[in-house]
Parts: C-alpha cells; sequence; structure tokens
C-alpha cells in the first residue's frame, strides 16, 4: 500500500510475504509518533484520563462567543448569534467558501498526571449547509503553552466540506499526527499538565441552520514503552457472548476505490457498523440508495464513506469513526484506552462490545492467518476459559468473521506499545486504544461499566 508522506509514518509498508502467503495489511497502518509513549521514572502502569463534557452545567461552564447551551434529555451547544464570517478553502476541492461563525472553550482540565499523548472526540449533529472545527490547547510541565491544534475539521455528509485532519501542525515540542497530539520526545520528560478543547460551530450565512453537539471530550494517557504487557486472568466476561451482527470487509474488495482503495482497508468502518447495528441503529433505504445494489451489506460502504478522512486518505481516523457512530440517532462514542482484557470483560458482561485496535506479525496471533501493520476487530464475548471472541472483519466472507483468539496472544498484541515488525525492525502499538459506543438510555449495570473504564 502507497500512501503519502505525513508526521503519520507508514508502520510497515506491507508485512513480508514470508511470514505467510496469506499475510497482508488490512487496515490503514497508524503512524509510530504518538503510539509508544515513555512513562515517567520508575512508573509502569498505563495512565489513562478520559474526561467529557456533556451536561447542560458543563455547556454553560464554558465560554460561549455566539454559541448557545441547550438544556433537555440530550444537552448540547448550538450556533445562536454569529460572531461573524469567514472565507474557508477547502484543500481537498479547492472550493472557497463563506461561513458564519461561534465558538465554544471548555474549562481547562488539569490532568491527574502527565500525559504525552491524548486523542480527543465528539458527538454531534451536522445538518447539511453546517460544520465543526475541534480544537486543543495544552499547557506543558515546563510551563509553556501548546498553539491551538486543530484536531479535526468535520461534518457528518460530504456535500459542504471533505471532513479532514490537519498535517504540518508541530511547536518543536508536540505535534498532531491525524488524529493523535502526541509529545515529540517524552524520554526527555516533557508532559502535558492540562488542556482545554474549542469547538468552531460553523454554517451557511444569513440562515438559521446549526451543528448540536452533545458530548466534546478527550482521552489523555501516559503509557509506558512495552513489548510485553502482564497477563491477566479470566474474569466476570468469561462465557459471555453478544449478539453483533458479522460483517466481512473482504466481500467489499474493489467498491468504490476513492474511499481508500476499497473494502479490504475498512476494517474500522466495518467494525463500527457491527457495533452501530448491534444496538439497533441502520441507515436508511434512501441514505443507502447512492449504493450500487448489487452490493451485498451496502451499510458498510455508507459507513466507509461517511468516516473517511481525506488528508488521512482512509477510514482509520479515530475519532472519525467514533463521530460517525454517534451521528445516529440516540448514539453516543468515545475514544479511549482500557488497561487489560479485564476492563474489556467487565463492559461485555454488560452488554457492550469493544473495537479494538492492534498491529501484529502472523505468528503473534493463532488463527488469524494474516498479519498487520493496523488492524480494527470488535470484542464480542470470551469462552468459558477466557480466550477472547471477536468479531474480524478481515475475513473471507460475513459468516467466517466469528473468530476465538488466544487470550494472551490477543491481551498482548492490543496492549503493548512497541512491537517487532517482520523485518525485525521496532516499530510502534496502540497500547490499548478502543472505540466505544452506545445508546443514551442504558442499564445502571452499564453506566457502571463505563464508570469503570473512567467513561461517563
Amino acid at each position: 500500500m502507497t500512501r503519502p508522506t505525513t508526521r503519520r509514518t507508514v508502520l510497515v509498508t506491507a508485512l513480508a510475504a514470508a511470514t505467510t502467503a496469506a499475510t497482508r495489511a488490512s487496515a490503514e497502518p497508524r503512524g509510530t509518533k504518538g503510539l509508544a509513549a515513555t512513562p515517567a521514572p520508575g512508573s509502569e502502569a498505563a495512565s489513562v484520563d478520559y474526561h467529557a463534557w456533556t451536561s447542560y452545567t458543563d455547556w454553560r461552564c464554558g465560554a460561549g462567543r455566539g454559541t448557545r447551551a441547550v438544556p433537555g434529555r440530550r444537552p448540547g451547544i448550538v450556533l445562536d448569534r454569529p460572531l461573524g464570517t469567514v472565507e474557508y478553502t477547502d484543500p481537498h476541492t479547492k472550493t472557497t467558501s463563506t461561513w458564519e461563525y461561534a465558538t465554544w472553550t471548555s474549562p481547562v482540565r488539569t490532568l491527574p498526571f502527565g500525559a504525552t499523548e491524548l486523542v480527543a472526540s465528539w458527538n454531534a449533529r451536522t445538518p447539511q449547509g453546517t460544520w465543526l472545527q475541534a480544537e486543543l490547547n495544552g499547557t506543558y510541565s515546563d510551563g509553556g503553552s501548546t498553539p491551538w491544534y486543530v484536531m479535526g475539521r468535520w461534518a457528518s455528509g460530504d456535500g459542504d466540506i471533505k471532513r479532514t485532519s490537519v498535517d504540518g501542525q508541530d511547536d518543536g515540542k508536540s505535534g498532531i499526527s491525524t488524529d493523535t497530539f502526541a509529545i515529540d520526545t517524552p524520554a526527555g520528560g516533557l508532559r502535558l499538565v492540562s488542556y482545554r478543547l474549542r469547538l468552531t460551530l460553523y454554517r451557511r450565512p444569513r440562515t438559521h441552520l446549526t451543528p448540536t453537539v452533545w458530548r466534546i471530550g478527550a482521552m489523555a494517557s501516559a503509557v509506558p514503552d512495552r513489548f510485553t504487557v502482564p497477563a491477566s486472568k479470566p474474569g466476570e466476561g468469561a462465557g459471555h457472548e453478544l449478539r453483533v451482527p458479522r460483517y466481512s470487509q473482504e466481500i467489499h474488495k474493489g467498491q468504490y476505490p476513492e474511499y481508500n482503495n476499497g473494502g479490504e482497508a475498512w476494517c474500522s468502518p466495518t467494525s463500527s457498523q457491527m457495533v452501530i447495528e448491534y444496538w439497533g441503529r441502520r441507515p436508511t433505504p434512501a441514505q443507502l440508495a447512492w449504493v450500487n445494489p448489487a452490493f451485498a451489506d451496502p451499510q458498510v460502504d455508507q459507513a466507509a464513506r461517511y468516516t473517511y478522512d481525506w488528508q488521512y486518505q482512509g477510514c482509520g481516523n479515530w475519532p472519525f469513526n467514533a463521530a460517525y457512530a454517534a451521528s445516529y440517532p440516540g448514539m453516543q462514542a468515545v475514544i479511549t484506552r482500557l488497561r487489560s482484557l479485564n476492563d474489556v470483560e467487565r463492559l461485555i458482561r454488560h452488554g457492550i462490545p469493544v473495537i479494538t485496535s492492534q498491529s501484529f506479525l502472523a505468528s503473534e496471533l493463532d488463527g488469524a492467518g494474516y498479519g498487520t501493520a493496523g488492524h480494527l476487530m470488535c470484542v464480542v464475548g470470551f469462552t468459558p476459559t477466557g480466550d477472547v471472541i471477536a468479531n474480524d472483519p478481515f475475513s473471507p466472507d460475513d459468516a467466517a468473521v466469528r473468530h476465538v483468539y488466544k487470550r494472551r496472544q490477543f491481551e498482548n498484541i492490543w496492549l503493548r506499545t512497541k512491537r517487532y515488525n517482520a523485518k525485525g525492525q521496532v516499530v510502534g502499538g496502540t497500547g490499548g486504544v478502543c472505540y466505544l459506543y452506545w445508546p443514551t438510555e442504558i442499564t445502571p449495570g452499564q453506566r457502571a461499566a463505563l464508570a469503570h473504564v473512567g467513561v461517563r
């Protein structure tokens, strides 16, 4: 797979054919920057802090300029009185348009530890004629501040702007790699100690249109360099399996190559679609009317189109997948990190599937039959002995999607931050990144399970 050169360098361009005849990269490779953080001296455990602003009080406590907090069952912010207009030239269409805008800035979030990485995510609705931009500003442990980094320009559709990450953002201490803020040299001891998030809401001039944002948050973390992680023992999830729909990315090969060469690289939206439908949501026939009627599972094509990042040139932008899932009625979605499979077990036990991100050689995950520089799959359960049951979209057809993977192998390839590729080179791992999607109306047990992993 050939990709343009960006701050997100390719982990590996391809896994060597000698690894296995079936070895292939089945997803967007993730960059090494931001995926192999060095902890403070003496620290061993991963530190993770997910924080979000979601309540009416939260929105009122932020600094709104031209925005208004809206109460109700699902509080949010909307564009009320624009601050003015701005011209935006879409870098992917070269079209310049005029937009009215307003902003909301969160209170400062002081972190309980010094972080080396941060990933923001948001839940919003952007009707046609509107879009939003999410930004991050942080304070370093040396007293300095980051610039306002753009974490994403996003719309649920693609008729007004092309949703995009922004390359080339760096201040010599940190930078943005597609969707991830990372300290450039964490071994030097510099850390992020606090941050603010800012939303800018845009609409066509002289209209009453508005985006509505229900959640804005970020996962800040400091994960130690590690090739292996301690093994967890089977817990409360053992013997539980959720009835999550099974979709193969492979049956979409060659479909809509404008979205990263078609289905062969669609592991992220395919996994997202499985969980969206598990919670009873799916696109309407009208929304799917653009898909060739000869294609099976057109909702996967839909997910690929509407998670596609035009700068990254792929469907693997983590926050864009969460935002897509949350565009369905009554859905919430976040990007965070978990610390072990016991965290996953608690969520599974309470009916919440977990989409995990990992990379591995074919020899490191028995039964997969492939190796990958970066791949998303959905954990749907555990066997009675604690092995992982995963809906793996890199399968020849829908019927073959269910896999059982050895617990120890799966946990290690998911939680590590460093690994060796097929050429013996040291490259990065995701350190436990996952997508969590759930409805606004859930049981007390489900709410408690999410709170246990730091999500509220």
